[in-house]
């Protein structure tokens, strides 16, 4: 896909002789908010540690931002490059202070030249973003809860200030956690981030994309427009289930 922040064509990724993605192909344009959704099992975590370097995988062809070949970049080049995942499971460092865990996020900027004075600015905004993590900044982070925990490594990651953001925020926290998380998704978009979402929740995900591929088995079962998505039958029956009125 010509100009596309992210292309992917033909992604395979094998586990022991078992494809977990099978030639999957799908884009994100710059400033857009793409979801993959799926049920337990479909491949979607598959995908994004392979495109964030954490997994072998075979492609026809992935590049980020048209020129950056995915498939011959080592995976600690990719933020630097400008691709940031925020994993699912957090992938804080526990031992760490809430503070270092957010200056680390800083330090391929240090590394290219950045101001003391320009990441500190930054990380007064993530501060301001997620307050609970203010009050916690020399603690260490194996101490905080699962959802703070969450709130620390998408901060983390938007330390970087990458130009894509891979995320899987949601999983097994609490409902207004989900809530916070999803606020800052959307602002971070609106502030124009591209972003690659993987969610567990499709409703809340499809309200979010404008666009959403839905993946079944390692296969891409639909795409489409989000809004056209979440009104399809055969999506709503499959993943969505009891529709909030």
């Amino acid at each position: 896909m010509v100009n596309a922040m992210l292309n992917v064509q033909g992604l395979t990724v094998t586990y022991g002789g078992i494809q977990a993605v099978k030639d999957l192909s799908f884009h994100v344009q710059p400033r857009e908010l793409v979801c993959l959704i799926g049920c337990n099992g479909a491949g979607k975590t598959s995908t994004m540690n392979a495109i964030a370097g954490l997994l072998p995988f075979q492609a026809h062809a992935a590049t980020f931002k048209g020129v950056i070949d995915l498939t011959a970049l080592p995976a600690h080049q990719r933020l630097s490059n400008g691709l940031a995942l925020v994993p699912e499971g957090r992938g804080i460092f526990t031992r760490m202070s809430v503070l270092e865990n957010l200056e680390l996020g800083a330090n391929v900027r240090l590394q290219k030249g950045c101001s003391q004075a320009e990441i500190r600015v930054d990380l007064d905004k993530m501060l301001a973003l997620f307050p609970r993590i203010k009050e916690r900044l020399k603690q260490l982070a194996g101490t905080l809860s699962g959802g703070e925990q969450q709130m620390l490594a998408m901060a983390r990651a938007l330390m970087g200030k990458p130009d894509m953001l891979l995320d899987e925020p949601s999983m097994g926290l609490a409902p207004l956690m989900v809530e916070k998380i999803f606020e800052v998704i959307q602002q971070v978009h609106h502030e124009g981030m591209t972003i690659l979402l993987v969610e567990q929740n499709a409703h809340i995900a499809l309200q979010l994309a404008s666009r959403a591929y839905v993946m079944d088995s390692g296969l891409i079962d639909y795409e489409g427009k989000a809004c056209e998505l979440i009104n399809d039958p055969r999506i709503r029956e499959t993943y969505l289930g009891q529709i909030p009125q």
